[in-house]
């Protein structure tokens, strides 16, 4: 008789009371190896974080002593920019934030405008330049 033929004629002897203590055995089983995996790789993450980080100090207080040895360089004379007129670009902020609000420009006051750097990634930027374009045509 064969390993799978044994398997089968135990299976078919248990009642279901050994066949439900045998699967709840077997899930317990499976989610402590999957526990016991996931404490080793955060172990192992942590250890190799203190690594980096020291690593990281090390090479900040190399960086550090080099440039506290290094000659200070002379700052170069400021050149005053040419005052911008923004009264349009607030005009038009002011205008998409009423329509947005569903207001009249006189309930809004623009009291400061700040440009916020666009930190997405290429294919973010390309996909909705694509839907933009998609729109237009």
């Amino acid at each position: 008789m064969t390993l799978l033929e044994e398997m089968k004629v135990s299976i078919e002897t248990m009642t279901m009371g050994e066949k439900f203590l045998a699967s709840l055995q077997v899930t317990l089983l499976g989610v402590a190896i999957v526990f016991v995996a996931l404490g080793m790789l955060f172990i192992i993450i942590k250890i190799l974080d203190t690594f980096v980080h020291k690593a990281e100090s090390s090479s900040a207080k190399r960086k550090e002593q080099k440039t506290a040895a290094a000659p200070v360089p002379t700052p170069e004379p400021v050149v005053a920019e040419k005052a911008q007129d923004d009264g349009e670009l607030v005009a038009v902020i002011a205008a998409a934030v009423a329509a947005s609000l569903h207001t009249s420009t006189h309930n809004i006051i623009v009291r400061n405008i700040v440009r916020v750097p666009d930190q997405a990634p290429a294919w973010n930027r390309l996909g909705r330049m694509q839907q933009i374009n998609r729109q237009l045509h």
